[in-house]
């Protein structure tokens, strides 16, 4: 006999609502609820554009309008006509509104080392609020070009080596493949893919431009957080639409059959196993595609 899945899912939105202080009328203890320190916090992290924040947010205008002047009663914001576009208007912290963030910030930063510190297994609960956070902002996931040497690409590419190295019987080298040299990846030769969730990276894909008669999609990699979600179609489709854009009509790419999900996921969006084309020692399939 299992629980109930609808208990279990209250549960928990009530042990989030009180860890998280929700209801606390002080958030923190800085005086406030929740509502106006979130707002506080877009505006000093997301940009200042009211249209912005109130997506980010995903409040009614009327709501984000009265928290913008409480804060601006108190001091701690500013708001004004935007100079390229006078139909948006923008929010920016004052010197005391930066000090509040500052200290919203080391508050929350104090409140989850204790949640960590509190777990016999400080990792298991990442990962399953991980796995949360990606399912309840899936609609919200933002794909954006990115230079494969950035941080964040490098998080990707490096969680996507470790992975292979794990799944493959005879581990895996990053010196021992074909691995793209970066400006192969950067337009107008190809792109670096990398899918964002409240900034931070959850999945990537690389296009390598070649000097041949086609171009190879590479280190398609989803944070197993992420999957099952749709990401890895997601990232193949915009791929293929930058590959357009570039004029590129051939695609190809390879994989392994220790990762039969990349397999499927190439046999049922229209591409064609073909032979091998390279010289690469890891992979076993291969893969062509006409745009």
């Amino acid at each position: 006999m299992s629980l109930d899945p609808i208990a279990r899912i209250r549960r928990f939105n009530r042990a989030v609502t009180r860890a998280t202080g929700a209801l606390d009328q002080s958030f923190l203890g800085r005086g406030r609820p929740l509502g106006p320190a979130r707002v506080i916090h877009a505006i000093g992290h997301k940009g200042g554009d009211l249209e912005t924040l109130r997506v980010y947010l995903g409040l009614d205008k009327t709501v984000l309008s009265r928290l913008l002047k409480s804060l601006q009663d108190e001091g701690l914001i500013t708001l004004h006509i935007a100079p390229q576009d006078g139909r948006r208007r923008v929010a920016e912290l004052t010197k005391a509104g930066q000090t509040e963030l500052a200290a919203y910030d080391a508050l929350s930063n104090a409140q989850a080392r204790d949640l960590l510190d509190r777990h016999v297994s400080s990792e298991t609960l990442l990962q399953a609020m991980d796995l949360i956070a990606s399912a309840l902002g899936q609609d919200e996931v933002v794909l954006r070009e990115t230079d494969p040497r950035s941080p964040d690409a490098l998080f990707c590419l490096h969680a996507y080596y470790d992975e292979l190295a794990r799944r493959f019987k005879t581990g895996f080298d990053v010196n021992l493949s074909r691995d793209p040299d970066a400006a192969d990846m950067l337009r107008p030769r190809g792109t670096f893919i990398v899918a964002f969730s409240d900034g931070m990276p959850l999945g990537c894909v690389g296009l390598k431009g070649t000097d041949k008669d086609f171009a190879e999609i590479k280190r398609l990699w989803v944070s197993p957080s992420a999957r099952g979600l749709g990401m890895a179609h997601r990232l193949m489709h915009r791929v293929e639409e930058v590959a357009r854009d570039l004029g590129i009509t051939t695609l190809r790419l390879d994989t392994n059959s220790a990762l039969p999900e990349a397999v499927a996921l190439y046999r049922n969006t229209g591409w064609t196993e073909i032979d091998r084309f390279n010289d690469d020692p890891y992979p076993d399939h291969f893969f062509e595609k006409h745009l």
